[in-house]
């Protein structure tokens, strides 16, 4: 089963430290066209078969991404901790919370959102699907 991830209200979305581009900054490819650019890019990110409770770190597309398998659900959110860049792929999992190794922040896989905090602090998160067998994660079109 894959999931779509559920919006944090009031939260900020904290780019990793080496992504300094917003994509709101970019000069646009077709000024005449934006269809093209509003299609989401589907990736393939690993076989459907993470076992129950495991975790997969994916490099596609300059995007480093943390992928979970909880309760038959997958997850996808930014690996960097918004914090300090730290890999929550090898943080602690409690359920659906992972724990950053670095400082100990905490964040809910199912939205990236920072849990018990109303700090609003947020990883990015990303939509995952299962297709003939493959887990595929939606990024965002690049323009």
């Amino acid at each position: 089963m894959a999931a779509t991830p559920p919006d944090c209200e009031g939260a900020r979305l904290r780019p990793c430290p080496d992504n300094g581009v917003r994509r709101s900054n970019l000069p646009s490819v077709n000024t005449f066209d934006d269809t093209a650019t509003s299609l989401p890019m589907w990736i393939d990110a690993a076989e459907a078969d993470l076992p129950e409770g495991a975790r997969r770190l994916v490099r596609r597309e300059g995007h480093e991404i943390a992928l979970f398998r909880i309760a038959g659900t997958y997850y996808a959110i930014a690996d960097g901790c918004p914090h300090a860049g730290g890999s929550l792929v090898l943080g602690k999992l409690d359920g659906t919370i992972v724990t950053c190794r670095a400082h100990g922040l905490r964040f809910d896989v199912r939205s990236g959102c920072q849990a018990g905090s109303s700090s609003g602090l947020k990883t990015r998160s990303y939509p995952v699907r299962v297709h003939d067998g493959r887990l595929e994660i939606e990024l965002e079109p690049t323009a």
